[in-house]
């Protein structure tokens, strides 16, 4: 593989997570799957469903950190989603509290 062309690859893999968040999913669907599985956890351990997102020291501050954390939230509470679900959930979460630019394509 050139140099080149190994460049290329190296870079679509690293923003294809960024590129997969609030671009690819569907936000009404992610409403639906944050209400039934997401909410409940943030409550339990936040007070609010709000509250996470919107403290001033939240962690997650890129789309694609974004993705990482619905990723990791999906592992712990075992809900089993499949990435497209994830990018659902993400664009729910992008379009209701994060606001990230929009990326063009």
């Amino acid at each position: 593989m050139t140099v080149v062309r190994r460049a290329i690859v190296v870079l679509s893999l690293c923003a294809a997570p960024a590129l997969a968040c609030a671009a690819d999913g569907d936000a009404a669907r992610g409403r639906t799957l944050a209400e039934k599985d997401c909410n409940g956890c943030h409550v339990r351990q936040f007070g609010s469903v709000e509250r996470i997102y919107v403290r001033a020291d939240r962690r997650v501050r890129t789309p694609a950190q974004l993705q990482a954390q619905v990723a990791y939230c999906n592992t712990q509470l075992g809900t089993n989603y499949f990435p497209d679900e994830e990018a659902h959930i993400a664009a729910w979460l992008d379009q209701q509290y994060y606001h990230f630019p929009a990326v063009s394509r």
